[in-house]
């Protein structure tokens, strides 16, 4: 089981600067800078490793990892056999928390055109699968009162959990995560925490590897996910609808990481 972050209590091991250097920022962190690297990892890897299929716009201080598994080739296959491929971006932060630590506020952006997609997929009864917790958060930070997803900027600091289930996010494909972790609490809050602990008694038991660089899980609620009225407006009939439950939305981040 998972731990719950204490409110209000953000660590102090991370700090904000502002670097003053000649020219782009980009590019000085290019030459001088290197990724996060964690003890498990034997070497310091090119970062071109921590980038995914998604990846778009620099600003992560870490892989969103959970979509490390997906090449081009399994998107085309994806995108052929029925399934939307939707863009956020989340710009992922340190993912290195102590326990019972919240999450530091992360930068996102969800775009009216995936914001139309998402609801379309649910009035439709379609699913929404969430490729990592970087995008859970940013569609679930985009929903309103009524649980439809509006097009949103900025920051969060959503956590889910037990006073803030999922509303949008109906499975989603993520890592492993060490016992303590925040991302265990949002995996809980989408998948259930029956789900969630009889994956990871299986995951130990088969020795899958763990963080960024190991094996994943799709992790699929059989409870009905929350729809409101608001996302329910929208209606299909016929051949047309029924065609359409067979498909889902994916939702990938386009975040990429820099040094």
């Amino acid at each position: 089981r998972s731990s719950y972050p204490k409110p209000r209590v953000y660590g102090g091991r991370l700090w904000t600067v502002r670097v003053a250097v000649e020219g782009d920022l980009l590019s000085y962190l290019a030459r001088h800078g290197r990724p996060i690297r964690y003890s498990y990892v034997p070497r310091q890897w090119p970062l071109s490793y921590y980038q995914t299929v998604f990846a778009r716009h620099p600003g992560s201080a870490e892989m969103p990892s959970a979509a490390r598994p997906f090449s081009t080739e399994l998107v085309t296959a994806l995108v052929a056999s029925g399934v939307v491929i939707a863009p956020i971006t989340l710009h992922a932060g340190v993912s290195s928390a102590q326990p019972g630590e919240l999450p530091a506020p992360e930068r996102f952006d969800v775009p009216a055109s995936t914001a139309r997609l998402v609801n379309l997929a649910h009035a439709t009864g379609g699913r929404v699968i969430a490729v990592g917790t970087t995008v859970t958060r940013a569609l679930e930070a985009a929903a309103n009162a009524s649980g439809a997803v509006q097009p949103a900027n900025g920051w969060t600091d959503l956590v889910l959990g037990p006073d803030r289930p999922a509303h949008v996010v109906d499975g989603l494909i993520t890592g492993w995560h060490d016992v303590g972790a925040s991302h265990l609490v949002l995996l809980e809050a989408v998948a259930g925490a029956d789900l969630v602990a009889m994956a990871y008694r299986e995951a130990v038991k088969q020795d899958y590897l763990w963080h960024e660089f190991g094996d994943s899980a799709l992790l699929l609620p059989t409870r009905p996910r929350y729809q409101s009225d608001c996302v329910g407006q929208v209606r299909r009939s016929g051949r047309e609808a029924a065609n359409k439950r067979r498909h889902m939305t994916e939702v990938g981040n386009e975040t990429r990481q820099v040094r």
